[in-house]
């Protein structure tokens, strides 16, 4: 019973996360660049940022649901060695993007807000996916790499990299993911 029990827990360590739902992330990237086009015509920040904040809501309501039904499908456990993996990489830095929100609205900096949303983001991405499929990382360091000229791009650039990113790196990526590891 030992030995099974090594064998089992071995296996966990060295299996990656693929339960990442491919066509979760595209229609989270469908839905940001609807909230990239209403955020672009808003009046004034706070009304920017407050649509950018649904549209994380929302994000993370279809990627946890995506993620439950492609776990169910492929009779992964949703919180897996692998899994609880992936998740503990991945949220630090998406709660320090939270923070560091408040903080730079606050401050009204909001135009370092896109850099630093596509910075943590990607972070966040490429750590989690050192624990999944080789495809989730290389879209995080995209994301980084959009993150680094949002900072120093014009400010008329911000809205259509963070539909860039957000959108179309979801859509790209989720769309590779959907076809080559299950939906």
């Amino acid at each position: 019973m030992d030995n099974l029990s090594f064998i089992r827990d071995t296996m966990e360590r060295a299996t990656s996360f693929t339960a990442v739902p491919g066509w979760g992330a595209v229609a989270i990237g469908c839905t940001a660049l609807v909230a990239s086009a209403i955020a672009a015509v808003q009046p004034a920040p706070h009304r920017w940022l407050a649509v950018w904040l649904a549209e994380a809501a929302l994000a993370a309501l279809i990627g946890g649901v995506t993620l439950a039904q492609k776990s169910a499908a492929s009779r992964t456990p949703v919180l897996s060695r692998p899994a609880r993996r992936f998740l503990l990489s991945y949220l630090p830095p998406i709660a320090v993007g939270g923070v560091l929100t408040l903080a730079l609205a606050r401050a009204h900096l909001h135009g370092v807000i896109p850099g630093t949303w596509l910075l943590l983001y990607g972070t966040g991405v490429v750590t989690g996916g050192a624990f999944s499929v080789r495809a989730v990382p290389l879209m995080g360091l995209c994301f980084i790499a959009l993150g680094v000229l949002a900072l120093f791009a014009p400010t008329t650039w911000q809205e259509p990299l963070l539909a860039a990113g957000f959108g179309g790196l979801h859509i790209l990526f989720g769309g590779f993911i959907a076809r080559r590891h299950g939906g």
